[in-house]
């Protein structure tokens, strides 16, 4: 990692480098930015350890930054922040350096990030085409290599849209994971802080700073049934109208999930595209006026307010209270439809959205065209679900992304079932308690993991008998001879094969081992010490046949091989 202010001043040159001053509302000096870097490669000289250190991250201009204008795109609106909002200070406090507020959707309203007096965001791959939004800016930044992290804001899709427009990773949150506190609000009850980043290892790791067990709490979640990755994935017939190519483009995503060995389960669309149409069009939208409707109707007809924005609010006024009730029952109905549709599948996956349009269609047709973005997305904080979205290849030349959806608090089950789609699985060689049928076989399976053979080590190997609960073996590489020794060979995301070893207890080891056609794969070891008193098993050349020989707990004991 480097120094803090080196990052820093890489960031500012790529700034100029870049030239997209629509990114930026607020942008913080960079002798201000060295400053606060400076302190932080202080801290790592006196020996501490700010997990984040050398790392730079911007914020949407409707979180606030203490120091900068909180204006949620609206320079008549803003005001000074006295405090950085949670998510902002917890990144800051491990070390993150903040370079600025990014450019947005006025008050979080939109998902094509043109309507702005700061200037339409242009895509950060084409700048003909629209950069996605309402969280344009911060996901432009992070896709430009500006900035490694930036804070976005998702009610009906803000921080996802434009993670797929822009080849970025966007992580949405279970609503209430990270504090909405010092956020502007769209529609509060719905509002989401959430995450870009580059790879979603990054990701992962700034959620984590910023999510808090307090208020709402992390409850237990039910253990799932053991068994491959299960995916919800609508039928062609289901998903509408989509950009050219991007049919086969997610067809594909779904076809390298089920190589990964997820199993795909059919499932019915409609109460998500149902409820989708009720955010804008149903009575939700009134929250909006709650929100801002105010500061709308005094200013109205200002230069600094977007028309589109302005009429959407203020719309939102007119909206009879009998008519929440009435959409929250329905809402509450098309939920445990989708819900039941979903089943026991750990993620639905869709089209982040329905196609990419350029700048000039959306001045041609400003609501047309941001209420199709909107499709697969809008219905996702009114189900209470959380969210991924990962890139997922290219169509014609532009980013195109996918999104796996999933129930409230499966957020890193998420992570999990997306790493499959951003990172190729790592290899794993397996001889004992984790062989198919075996008591630990469903870590392999809760991991994503998929079997792709059974073989065995090269002739170099002894395999003994541990005293452990439950049974295993444990495979020592011998001078001395050895055997081979039945093996399985599967294949786990790179996120599971982490999650496995960090989970791994002595005196088990993971490293390398040869296998009977001279490769060489990651495996099941032991840790010498552990043989003292371990019963030699090699000769039955593997675990499953010595298993009679131990008796019914496997522990040491019954028959003894009649070889060696």
């Amino acid at each position: 990692m480097s120094g803090a202010v080196e990052r820093v001043r890489a960031a500012y040159a790529r700034i100029a480098q870049v030239d997209r001053p629509e990114v930026w509302i607020g942008l913080r000096s960079r002798e201000e930015a060295e400053a606060d870097a400076a302190a932080i490669d202080a801290r790592r000289a006196a020996g501490q350890r700010p997990p984040l250190a050398g790392t730079v991250f911007a914020v949407k201009g409707n979180i606030d930054v203490a120091g900068l204008p909180t204006t949620a795109g609206c320079p008549s609106y803003a005001y000074e922040p006295t405090a950085d909002a949670p998510a902002v200070a917890r990144l800051r406090a491990a070390g993150a350096v903040v370079l600025g507020t990014t450019n947005l959707d006025q008050f979080a309203t939109g998902l094509v990030g043109t309507r702005s007096p700061y200037g339409a965001v242009r895509n950060a791959v084409d700048p003909s085409y629209v950069a996605g939004g309402s969280s344009s800016g911060s996901a432009v930044a992070v896709a430009l290599g500006i900035v490694d992290l930036a804070l976005g804001t998702d009610t009906a899709g803000s921080g996802r849209v434009p993670a797929a427009f822009n080849g970025v990773v966007g992580l949405k949150p279970t609503r209430g994971l990270v504090p909405a506190d010092g956020v502007v609000p769209a529609c509060a009850s719905l509002d989401c802080v959430t995450v870009f980043a580059r790879t979603l290892p990054e990701a992962e790791r700034a959620l984590a700073f910023m999510a808090s067990p307090p208020g709402r709490g992390l409850p237990a979640l039910e253990q799932r049934r053991p068994g491959p990755w299960r995916i919800a994935v609508p039928g062609p017939g289901q998903l509408g109208e989509l950009d050219e190519g991007w049919a086969e483009a997610f067809g594909a995503a779904a076809v390298r999930l089920a190589d990964a060995g997820a199993e795909l389960l059919p499932v019915d669309l409609a109460p998500f595209t149902e409820a989708a149409a009720l955010l804008y069009e149903g009575a939700f939208v009134a929250e909006r006026y709650s929100a801002v409707g105010g500061f709308v109707d005094v200013h109205a007809g200002s230069a600094d307010l977007d028309p589109t924005v302005a009429g959407i609010i203020s719309g939102a006024r007119a909206v009879p209270a009998h008519r929440l009730f009435t959409d929250r029952e329905r809402l509450a109905a098309l939920r445990t439809r989708a819900l039941a549709s979903l089943g026991d599948a750990d993620a639905l996956l869709l089209p982040t959205a329905p196609g990419h349009p350029t700048l000039a269609e959306v001045a041609a047709d400003p609501l047309g065209a941001n209420a199709r973005l909107g499709r697969f997305t809008h219905s996702t904080n009114l189900f209470d679900l959380a969210a991924v979205a990962v890139p997922a290849g290219e169509v014609g030349g532009l980013p195109f992304g996918v999104m796996l959806v999933g129930r409230a608090f499966t957020d890193e089950r998420l992570a999990r079932v997306a790493g499959l789609l951003t990172a190729p699985p790592l290899r794993l060689a397996v001889v004992g308690a984790h062989l198919s049928g075996q008591p630990l076989n469903g870590q392999l399976l809760s991991l994503g993991g998929r079997l792709v053979r059974t073989t065995a080590t090269a002739p170099a190997y002894r395999l003994y008998a541990l005293d452990t609960v439950p049974p295993k073996p444990g495979l020592v590489r011998s001078r001395d001879g050895g055997a081979p020794i039945e093996a399985e060979v599967w294949e786990l995301p790179a996120e599971g094969l982490g999650a496995l070893l960090a989970a791994l207890p002595r005196p088990m080891a993971l490293g390398t081992v040869e296998l009977a056609d001279g490769s060489f794969v990651t495996g099941f070891l032991c840790e010498p010490e552990a043989l003292d008193g371990a019963r030699d098993i090699t000769a039955y050349g593997g675990w499953r046949a010595a298993l009679p020989s131990l008796g019914r707990s496997g522990a040491p004991g019954g028959g003894r091989p009649s070889r060696g």
